[in-house]
């Protein structure tokens, strides 16, 4: 006997498609595309008007986590399947074999144990759909677009860095600007003063030195006449002792 047609909607229907990431990209090669967890949903709709049970199955178990991988949907709802490809070593020469499956069966109106419902369901009321894994390698132009973005989103995040920076600066300098302002203001009025100071004190200097040149001037004079009264009275006591001298000599030689 055929099973029944497949009453759960799925979507995408035929292939899960993984598609890998470049980590280390080359011009030549390209290194390990699969080596994070690459994830994929597969959507379950239940456009009935029964709860439907379901599984999902699949051929490669230890490569795959699946979440949920059973349950119940209600009529008119659905839910996303969350498939999870775990990192390996991938190898462009080997073509995927993996498969899906998808089971359901209608749910009884009296269902209490949902494991029970399975091992009691009968073969001819087991619905099933399959599908198949692909790997999506990322194209060329797809490369090159991730490796600019990714140099894009590392200058953004540079700049946004740099512009936080210069706003946490401005913020900090709007709070002490008025400090900073008031400090240099203050010390241009301390130069100002002692340069006042400097001035006054050369001035009082140069005062005081004209003073002593002025107070020393008058004894300089004053000793330079005595000077030259002095000399003048040696040279006129000089001149009477010669002509003394020589009126004496005149009288002797008469």
């Amino acid at each position: 006997m055929a099973r029944p047609e497949q009453v759960l909607l799925l979507e995408p229907q035929h292939e899960l498609r993984f598609r890998g990431e470049i980590t280390i990209w080359h011009p030549r090669s390209i290194v390990s595309p699969f080596t994070d967890v690459v994830t994929t949903t597969l959507k379950l709709a239940n456009p009935t008007d029964r709860n439907v049970c379901f599984k999902v199955k699949t051929t490669a178990p230890r490569r795959y986590c699946v979440r949920p991988n059973s349950g119940v949907i209600d009529p008119g709802t659905s839910i996303n399947v969350s498939v999870m490809l775990q990192p390996f070593d991938y190898d462009p020469n080997e073509k995927s074999k993996h498969k899906f499956m998808v089971q359901s069966l209608l749910a009884p109106p009296d269902m209490t144990d949902t494991e029970g419902v399975w091992k009691d369901a009968k073969p001819e009321d087991l619905m099933d759909s399959k599908l198949r894994c692909v790997f999506d390698m990322p194209a060329e132009n797809e490369k090159t677009h991730e490796m600019e973005s990714n140099k894009i989103s590392s200058s953004i995040s540079k700049s946004e860095s740099s512009t936080l920076s210069m706003k946490s600066m401005v913020s900090l300098d709007d709070g002490e600007v008025k400090k900073i302002m008031e400090e240099c203001k203050r010390l241009q009025t301390e130069v100002q003063r002692l340069r006042e100071e400097n001035k006054q004190i050369r001035e009082d200097d140069g005062l005081r030195m004209r003073k002593s040149t002025v107070m020393s001037a008058p004894h300089s004079s004053s000793a330079v006449r005595v000077k030259e009264e002095g000399l003048s009275t040696r040279v006129i006591a000089l001149i009477v002792l010669f002509f003394v001298m020589g009126v004496i000599v005149g009288k002797l030689a008469l």
